[in-house]
C-alpha cells in the first residue's frame, strides 16, 4: 500500500497538478488553446523528439520493435473496441468514436511526463517513439475511420507530412546513421526548447479538458472507459512479450499503450460528428480515471 501511495502522490499527483494550472487559467482566463497547441505540435514536440533519440542508447533493433508495437497496439485497439462496440450494439456514429477513442491514448501530454517521473530519460526515449508512430496513425486511419472511408487513401496517407515529430525522428536517425553531430550553436537551442515539451504539454491538457462539456450518457460513457482503461495494460504487456521487449523498453511501451484517451479524438469527432459529447465525455472520464490503473502498473513495473 505504501508504494501505491508513493507512486500516486511522486509520479501521478504532479501530472495533475501541472495540468490543474491548464484548467484553472482555461476556466478563468480567455486563452487562446489552439494557438498553444499549434507551438507545442510545431516547436517543442519535434525538438523533444530529436533530442531524445539523439542523448539516448536506443538501437536500430528496439526502435523497430518499439514501433512495431505501436502500430500493432492501435490496430489490435481498434480490433478490440470493435467487437466490444458491436456486441453494445452501438449506431455507426458511436461505434467509430468508440473506435478512435480505444486506439489513440495521450502518449504525449500525459505519458511522456509519466514516463519522466516513473523511469526517467531511458524510458522518454523509448516513448518518443510510441509517441511518434501513434501520431501518424491518428493522422492516417485515425482520419481515414473517423470519416467512416469517405476521406480518400491518398489524403489519408498525405497525413503522415502533417506530424512535424516525424521530422525529429528522421533528422536524429539520419545524424546517427553518418556518425554527425550538429553544431552546438543549433543544438543548444533545440535542447533549450525540448526541455520547454513536457511541461507545456501538461499545461495544454488542462486548458483542453477545461474546454470540455459535461457528458451526456454517463453509462455508455463509463463503459467505453472503463473498456479503454482496462484493455491498455492487457494488450500493451501481451505485445510486449511478443516482441521480446525489455527494460525501459518495456515500460515505456506498456505505459504508454495504457493512457487515456487523447484529447485529439474530439477534434476528430468534431471534425466528422461522430458523436461528439461521447468522445469527450471518454476523454475527460479516462484521464479522471487513469490514477486507478496506472498507479498498480506502474508499480508491477518497476
Amino acid at each position: 500500500m505504501s508504494l501505491l501511495l508513493s507512486i500516486l502522490l511522486t509520479q501521478i499527483a504532479p501530472i495533475f497538478l501541472a495540468a490543474g494550472s491548464g484548467f484553472a487559467v482555461g476556466r478563468t482566463l480567455h486563452v487562446d488553446v489552439k494557438s498553444i497547441s499549434r507551438i507545442t505540435l510545431y516547436i517543442f514536440s519535434p525538438c523533444l523528439v530529436f533530442i531524445s533519440l539523439t542523448e539516448s542508447q536506443l538501437s536500430g533493433d528496439e526502435l523497430g520493435r518499439m514501433a512495431a508495437f505501436t502500430a500493432a497496439a492501435v490496430i489490435l485497439f481498434g480490433l478490440t473496441s470493435w467487437l466490444f462496440g458491436r456486441a453494445l450494439r452501438l449506431n455507426r456514429h458511436t461505434l467509430t468514436g468508440l473506435m478512435i477513442v480505444c486506439m489513440f491514448g495521450n502518449g504525449g501530454n500525459y505519458g511522456l511526463a509519466l514516463n519522466q517521473f516513473a523511469f526517467g530519460d531511458a524510458a522518454v526515449a523509448r516513448a518518443v517513439v510510441y509517441f511518434v508512430v501513434s501520431t501518424l496513425f491518428v493522422y492516417t486511419a485515425g482520419i481515414f475511420i473517423a470519416s467512416s472511408g469517405r476521406a480518400a487513401w491518398r489524403e489519408s496517407l498525405l497525413g503522415v507530412f502533417k506530424v512535424p515529430a516525424i521530422y525529429g525522428l528522421l533528422l536524429a536517425g539520419l545524424l546517427r546513421l553518418v556518425g554527425w553531430e550538429l553544431p552546438l550553436a543549433i543544438l543548444r537551442p533545440i535542447k533549450l526548447l525540448s526541455e520547454a515539451a513536457i511541461p507545456v504539454m501538461l499545461v495544454v491538457l488542462g486548458l483542453q479538458l477545461a474546454e470540455a462539456k459535461r457528458p451526456e450518457n454517463l453509462r455508455l460513457v463509463t463503459a467505453a472507459s472503463v473498456f479503454q482503461l482496462l484493455s491498455g495494460p492487457v494488450i500493451g504487456l501481451t505485445l510486449a512479450a511478443l516482441l521480446g521487449l525489455s527494460g525501459p523498453a518495456r515500460q515505456a511501451a506498456v505505459v504508454e499503450a495504457s493512457m487515456p484517451t487523447a484529447v485529439i479524438t474530439t477534434i476528430l469527432a468534431v471534425e466528422y460528428n461522430i458523436d461528439p459529447m461521447f468522445v469527450t465525455g471518454v476523454v475527460v472520464v479516462t484521464t479522471l480515471l487513469s490514477p486507478l490503473t496506472l498507479t498498480p502498473l506502474i508499480a508491477f513495473l518497476q
